[in-house]
């Protein structure tokens, strides 16, 4: 079997990892959904709402995924970290002009 795979970016310009397609599609899914309609959340709370919304129903580390997903949503621009907050906070880049 061929499985697709994504290579994923990283905001500070390191090495990206190379994952399965289906479980970055999957991650992608359930971060962007716990950030919908304006949500602001800590790194700690968006990582507990993904496994809430995931478990049972993904295969590997959740927490791993998370975070090397969260990392390229970041890199390319769909997400990103509250200037100032701390701890780090995340939410939907704004597409209004």
């Amino acid at each position: 079997m061929n499985e697709e795979r994504i290579l994923t970016l990283h905001p500070a310009g390191k090495q990206g990892v190379n994952i399965s397609r289906d479980k970055y599609d999957a991650m992608r899914s359930a971060i962007l959904a716990c950030l919908a309609d304006g949500a602001e959340l800590s790194f700690s709370e968006l990582n507990s709402a993904v496994e809430q919304r995931l478990e049972g129903k993904f295969e590997g580390s959740i927490g791993w995924y998370f975070t090397t997903v969260k990392l390229d949503l970041e890199a390319r621009g769909e997400i990103e970290r509250v200037l100032g907050s701390k701890p780090q906070r995340l939410r939907l880049v704004s597409t209004r002009l």
